[in-house]
């Protein structure tokens, strides 16, 4: 799998900077993702953009229906990439991040939970003076009602990042909207594999002196019908992944900016 059209990959190397990149995860997302392709190419036509899908670990077609979407793809104006990694958002992010040529790199899920909500609020925010944004559940403008036991246990998470990161990010686990540079700078800095990987990105920011800057969604109609798969349990998990990712990066020091990026 490979770029839309087919181009090899010294002449894709050789392609100039893009404006934007989505980076996609799929993950058994028959029953989504043509119509997130859908959606990204009738909004981004004309924005000289690229959409980045990581395959990763599918047990069902997506994989094969990624490969028909890619050979049949009718936007020219939006270039599509198909990628695959290890199974994991962590992993699937990273390979996007890694490949992208975005001047902004946008991280989302395969049904766009926020809609564009992320991207035209990100759109008035300066991106060399803010080079991490995030689509926050936890911004007090945001309309992501989920239910009590979620607030909960949302609750608990924010708790736990505080006392073992000392985090100032309300939702490190939302949208995000990255300044390319800054964004291929880190990523080989970045190692969880699985959700709790734009934990880490945010606390490598942190450490760095880049305080994200949160912006409110509103979550889309389907995902405020699904019932929330968080338990209890996993609240003890994230501790344990939180503990981890103190150990790893508790000599890091501070990066040296992108190009491009400077700090306020």
């Amino acid at each position: 799998m490979g770029a839309a059209g087919g181009e090899p990959a010294d002449e894709r190397a050789e392609l100039g900077a893009v404006a934007l990149t989505y980076v996609v995860p799929a993950h058994n997302s028959t029953a989504v993702i043509e119509d997130t392709l859908r959606a990204l190419a009738t909004r981004l036509q004309g924005r000289n953009a690229e959409v980045i899908v990581v395959e990763n670990g599918s047990n069902d077609d997506t994989c094969g229906l990624l490969g028909c979407l890619q050979q049949t793809w009718p936007y020219p104006g939006v270039r599509l990439v198909v990628l695959r990694s290890a199974r994991g958002l962590g992993n699937a992010y990273r390979t996007g991040i890694a490949a992208s040529r975005g001047a902004r790199v946008l991280l989302t899920a395969d049904d766009l939970p926020f809609g564009f909500d992320d991207l035209d609020a990100a759109d008035g925010i300066d991106p060399a003076a803010h080079p991490v944004i995030i689509g926050s559940k936890g911004h007090p403008e945001s309309a992501v009602d989920r239910g009590g036991l979620r607030l909960v246990l949302s609750w608990g998470f924010l708790l736990l990042r505080r006392v073992v990161l000392g985090m100032r990010t309300v939702d490190p686990q939302g949208t995000f909207i990255l300044a390319g540079d800054w964004a291929r700078q880190v990523v080989d800095r970045l190692t969880e594999p699985g959700y709790l990987m734009t934990t880490e990105l945010c606390h490598l920011a942190e450490l760095g002196g880049v305080q994200p800057v949160e912006v409110p969604v509103r979550l889309s109609a389907q995902h405020r019908e699904h019932r929330s798969r968080v338990t209890v349990r996993d609240v003890w998990q994230m501790g344990v992944g939180l503990a981890r990712i103190r150990r790893r990066h508790a000599s890091s020091r501070r990066p040296a900016p992108a190009r491009g990026w400077r700090q306020n």
